[in-house]
This record gives C-alpha cells, structure tokens and sequence, in this order.
C-alpha cells in the first residue's frame, strides 16, 4: 500500500525517468568503453593495409603506424607522416593530401620515395558522382596508378594537369573537376614535401637554436 501511495505522489513519474535516463546512460557507457578497444584495433588495422598499398612490395619492413611524425607546416594541424624503412634507414614517406572535387572533398593517401617519386597513390574518401567522378577509386579503375614513378620539378611542372589544362594526366568523360582536383592535391604533396624534406624524413635541418 506504501508503494501504491508512493506512485500517486506527484514526484513518482521524474523520479522513475530519472532511474531510466541514469540507466540507460551507464549502459551505453558501457558499451562503448567495452567496444572502444575493438573499433582502434579495426581502425589501425585498416590504416596498416592502406599504408601498405601504396608502396611497392618489399619496399620498408618497419611498423609504419608506429613509426610516425607530426610535421608543423605552420596549417592548423600538423600533418601526419609515416615514415617507411629498411633497418635504420629511411626509404620513404606515406602521408595525406586533400582535394575539393565536384561533390565534395577527396582525402588522397601518397607515398614518395626520398627523392621525391611518387610510388603510389590511392583515394582513401569521396562524394564523386557514381560511374563518372568515382573512377579515382583503385576499385573502378586504375587512373590513380598512372602517379605511380613521377616527380616534380621545374622541367616538368606544367605536365602535372590533366590533359584538358595541357598537362599529361586523363580525365574523364564528362567530370573533369574530379581528376583536377586529384592530380593538384597530389603535386601539392609534392611541393610540400620538397619544401619540407628534412622534416619530413627526420633528418637534421641544420638550423642552430
């Protein structure tokens, strides 16, 4: 009978809501502590298969998701490098690059040697338009193989556009902006990274404190 009076007071109602609410917040904080250590593993296993293949087979046998380096290009966040060796010696670089394509924008991952040639390429996200914009993907062709073996220098700058704007680089019927913005975003990277090298490679700058 206490109870059956207690459920007609006026507080009866928040209270239980308040019970429920509390419950169900803790579960769900639960569940996502308990979940949280699969989801990075997942992540950094994809991360470690994307790294992968964008450099040629054998080309580093370090862990390139623990050989890591945030480098400061003066941008709002420092960029992401990873850095590919065979021992002690560095042989390359993997890193991001982003570029505004006709749906949106495309986050690229590239891989330089330390000369600076492009040894490989691959579109990690895009809202390119289906069956036209989406041929960047690996999985729909293999334009982004044709970065694969190029630098840049000032011989060859103007060849880095498509073949629209005079450069060497296809594009595509009926979605030009979609490779534009790729083949810019990656002689972007290119420049950053000549720009930056040392940083980029972990070598000394020789810049005295």
């Amino acid at each position: 009978m206490e109870f059956e009076k207690f459920k007609a007071h006026p507080l009866y109602q928040p209270l239980l809501l308040g019970m429920i609410t509390l419950l169900a917040s803790a579960s769900l904080a639960w569940a996502s502590r308990a979940t949280q250590a699969a989801i990075e593993a997942a992540e950094a296993r994809d991360l470690r298969a994307l790294l992968t293949q964008v450099l040629p087979e054998g080309f580093a046998d370090n862990n390139l998701l623990a050989d890591s380096a945030e480098i400061d290009l003066g941008a709002d966040k420092p960029l992401q490098v990873y850095r590919a060796r065979q021992g002690e010696t560095v042989k390359g670089v993997v890193f991001k690059v982003t570029g505004k394509g006709y749906g949106g924008e495309i986050i690229i991952l590239m891989a330089l040697d330390k000369a600076g040639r492009v040894l490989g390429v691959r579109i990690l996200k895009h809202t390119e338009t289906p069956g036209l914009g989406d041929k960047i993907d690996i999985a729909k062709s293999d334009w982004a193989n044709g970065f694969s073996g190029k630098a840049l220098d000032a011989a060859n700058a103007a060849s880095w556009a498509v073949k629209k704007d005079g450069g060497d680089f296809d594009q595509f019927a009926g979605a030009t902006i979609t490779p534009r913005a790729v083949v810019q975003a990656v002689k972007g990277g290119l420049e950053t990274f000549a720009r930056h090298k040392a940083a980029f490679l972990g070598e000394p700058t020789g810049e005295k404190s």
